[in-house]
C-alpha cells in the first residue's frame, strides 16, 4: 500500500513521529509550512497558536507537493492546540477533503496536555469521515520520551499496514 505521512509540527515532536512512522512504513514524508509562521515561545506562542486553533483558521501553506492520486493511505499528524487540529494541518483538510474521500486515512496527534482525543474527532468530522482507520496520541515523543513510546509507533504502524 502507498502511503503519504502528512504533517506539521512547529516543535519537532510531530516531525520525529511522522519520520518514525515514513521510516517503518516506506511512507513518503510531506512538511506542511504556513506561509506566516507561529511565535515558537513564550506566551505569545500560547495566545496567537490557540486562538488560531480555536477559530478554526486555515492559513496559507508555503508550497508542497501532494499527489493523492499516487496513495491509497493517507497519514496525517499534527500538534495538539488547545484541544484542537493545528490550523496548518486543518488548511491541508480544507483543501483535500475531495482528494481523500475512498482512501484509508489514519491519524497521529501529540501533545503536551490534553485534548487529542477531541482534536482527532474534530479532524475526522472537518474531513467528513465517519473515523479514521488508525489513531495515534503520543505526548511530547521527541522532548519527554517514554519506554512506550515505541511501543506505541509499532502498535500505530502495524494497524496501518
Amino acid at each position: 500500500m502507498k502511503t503519504a505521512v502528512v504533517y506539521y509540527s512547529m516543535g519537532g515532536n510531530t516531525a520525529f513521529a511522522a519520520q518514525q512512522i515514513a521510516e517503518a512504513l516506506g511512507a513518503e514524508l510531506i512538511a506542511l509550512q504556513p506561509v506566516r509562521g507561529y511565535p515558537d515561545r513564550g506566551l505569545r506562542k500560547f495566545l496567537w497558536g490557540g486562538k488560531s486553533a480555536v477559530m478554526a483558521e486555515t492559513p496559507e501553506l508555503q508550497p508542497y507537493v501532494f499527489q493523492p492520486e499516487k496513495y491509497d493511505q493517507v497519514i496525517l499528524g499534527f500538534p495538539v492546540w488547545a484541544g484542537n487540529v493545528a490550523p496548518p494541518l486543518r488548511t491541508f483538510a480544507r483543501d483535500h477533503r475531495e482528494q481523500l474521500r475512498g482512501k484509508r486515512v489514519a491519524a497521529f496527534a501529540c501533545q503536551s496536555g490534553a485534548g487529542a482525543e477531541k482534536a482527532l474527532a474534530r479532524l475526522a468530522e472537518c474531513l467528513g469521515l465517519p473515523g479514521l482507520a488508525a489513531r495515534l496520541i503520543l505526548i511530547d515523543p521527541k522532548d519527554r520520551p517514554k519506554q512506550d513510546t515505541a511501543a506505541k509507533l509499532r502498535v500505530f504502524c502495524d494497524q496501518c499496514r
